[in-house]
């Protein structure tokens, strides 16, 4: 396994069985603070299933899904896990947690491989309307300081906006601020959908496929708006994807699944020219044909 010095997520030995199906095979990585991770496989691989895991959609047959939003010693994840409690105010383990506390106390935000785009409402108020926590706890017990207009709402209100249309700006659509979501054309809903997760201000942020359906100039603004999510925002990203010239060129680290189970963790270096993942890739079993297409496939793989 790659090694990362201060991960900010730690997940160790996670399995996940439905009945007599093993989805995910004890499988082990790390993901560093400011990096941006890839989890790459063939379809089949188990990489929804960890990410499902990850965001508390599915609770794991066994392992630990450990998240530090401070720098945290091994030995404050093993007393947390020792204390059978779910979080501290800075260590969390996912894996006990419900999905709703996973977005909104460990600050996990997601998106899915299909759209989830309020596609009525406009843009704005998509991005508006993932603040909904912020705002109701602003509101008042039953609304009551939303109804009545207190200041402390309308600053929470005012915040919300500002925030809204600050990724607006990020995402060059401002332009199109009052147009229904479901009219814009499909790469820029995509790229909607990663401001509106951005709205939450979260610490990790999983990407399911983002680059699905692009053209080459949108996947250019999908890599483009990534980086600095990274680099300005310092947000972690974990990302699932297809488009291997997506994933050389962006990620830090990326770890590659075959049947649930890991069969590489390094570099994108590393892995373009791993023979388990050109077999893997392949369908090959045969050790002398991966070596013999190696050179070739690792060349396919390079950005």
């Amino acid at each position: 396994m790659m090694q990362v010095s201060n991960p900010l997520l730690s997940v160790a030995h996670l399995s996940m069985r439905f009945g007599g199906l093993v989805a995910v095979d004890d499988l082990s990585f790390d993901v560093g603070r400011g990096d941006i991770t890839a989890l790459i496989g063939p379809n089949g691989a188990g990489k929804t299933t960890v990410f499902n895991c990850l965001t508390g959609f599915y609770k794991p047959s066994q392992g630990r899904i450990a998240l530090s939003h401070a720098t945290s010693a091994a030995r404050d994840i093993d007393v947390l896990t020792t204390s059978g409690q779910r979080h501290t105010r800075d260590v969390f383990l996912l894996e006990r947690m419900a999905d709703f506390e996973i977005t909104r106390t460990a600050r996990v935000a997601r998106t899915f491989q299909n759209i989830r785009l309020f596609s009525g409402m406009t843009v704005l108020e998509n991005l508006i309307v993932a603040q909904h926590l912020t705002l109701m706890r602003a509101s008042g017990v039953g609304g009551l300081l939303g109804l009545l207009g207190a200041k402390s709402y309308r600053d929470a209100e005012r915040a919300a906006i500002a925030r809204a249309q600050h990724w607006l700006e990020r995402i060059n659509l401002v332009d199109r601020a009052d147009d229904p979501a479901g009219d814009l054309p499909y790469g820029d809903q995509r790229r909607l959908e990663i401001a509106r997760a951005m709205c939450t201000n979260p610490i990790l942020l999983c990407l399911d496929e983002p680059a699905a359906g692009l053209n080459p100039r949108e996947s250019a603004q999908l890599t483009q708006l990534l980086r600095s999510i990274r680099d300005e925002d310092g947000t972690s990203i974990l990302l699932i994807e297809h488009d291997m010239s997506v994933v050389m060129d962006i990620s830090d680290h990326i770890i590659v699944l075959d049947y649930g189970a890991k069969i590489a963790d390094g570099t994108p270096q590393s892995i373009r020219s791993d023979p388990k993942v050109i077999a893997a890739y392949l369908g090959v079993a045969d050790e002398e044909e991966v070596r013999a297409v190696s050179q070739e496939i690792s060349t396919g793989l390079a950005p």
